[in-house]
């Protein structure tokens, strides 16, 4: 009985790598299926951890999540070059920026996460499960982007804590994944918030994904991502009729790197 479950999970491993060779489709359903078991597993662990060493929310546990996805890279054959990781240590708080691509931008958040920092999400995060409650265990701001006056008040109130407790927050200023090679354009309320925080920027860029991976074409294998830390750009005597400024030189700036790191011409 144990030799026939053996030939039997044989023969269905070999059936699923030869259509994995054979369709872009199934390889990227499975390894996207993958993907999305991992985090549900990973988080489950990481939140005992966290729980264990730490107690409950707070940014500390950020170190349990990256040491965490920090092993994923591993199991699907992502590498990653990183430049400028000095930039980030700058005196007091920041506001940290960077481009957004897929679901797969957790791995690259994760490589070179400075400490005490947390990221702004979406609220609809926080119900996704075990993702949502490590989200939750590890700090992340969630603002309700269907509100804007609700939205405006969470940052509000982020500015004032960022500064009090000698914290970086990340932001994707895009507003949503864009996996074009380009950038869509920025929304304001980042800027806005570093403004009102009078804390600089710290911009990050990632290559485009589009070499190894793209939905629409169904595309998903190992491949190479550069990141690069970009020097921060200072906001102390900036008002909010410099913020629009601040926002088109952050993202000139961040597309001309992209560019360059994507080997686009």
């Amino acid at each position: 009985m144990e030799m026939g479950w053996l030939l039997w999970g044989t023969a269905l491993l070999l059936l699923l790598h030869v259509l994995m060779e054979l369709s872009p489709t199934v390889n990227f359903a499975l390894r996207i299926g993958f993907y999305c078991v991992l985090c549900l597993v990973a988080s489950v662990v990481a939140a005992v951890a966290c729980l264990l060493v730490n107690g409950g929310r707070t940014v500390k546990n950020m170190r349990i999540i990256k040491a965490v996805v920090k092993t994923f890279k591993y199991f699907f054959g992502l590498r990653f070059e990183v430049k400028g990781l000095e930039n980030f240590k700058v005196e007091g708080p920041a506001l940290i920026v960077s481009n957004h691509q897929s679901v797969l931008d957790m791995m690259g958040l994760m490589e070179v996460l400075p400490d005490n920092c947390v990221q702004v999400g979406k609220k609809e995060l926080m119900y996704m499960g075990s993702v949502g409650l490590i989200m939750y265990l590890g700090g992340v701001i969630f603002i309700n982007r269907k509100s804007t006056s609700s939205a405006k008040m969470v940052m509000s109130e982020v500015a004032k804590t960022m500064v009090a407790e000698n914290m970086k927050v990340w932001v994707y200023p895009e507003g949503t994944r864009n996996c074009t090679g380009d950038l869509l354009p920025f929304k304001k309320g980042a800027f806005h918030l570093a403004v009102q925080a009078q804390v600089p920027v710290i911009p990050v860029v990632y290559s485009s994904f589009t070499t190894f991976y793209n939905p629409k074409t169904k595309l998903f294998t190992s491949g190479k991502i550069k990141v690069e830390v970009l020097p921060p750009i200072e906001t102390k005597g900036l008002t909010s009729d410099d913020v629009t400024d601040l926002s088109d030189r952050c993202f000139s700036t961040m597309r001309e790197t992209l560019f360059r790191l994507s080997d686009h011409p």
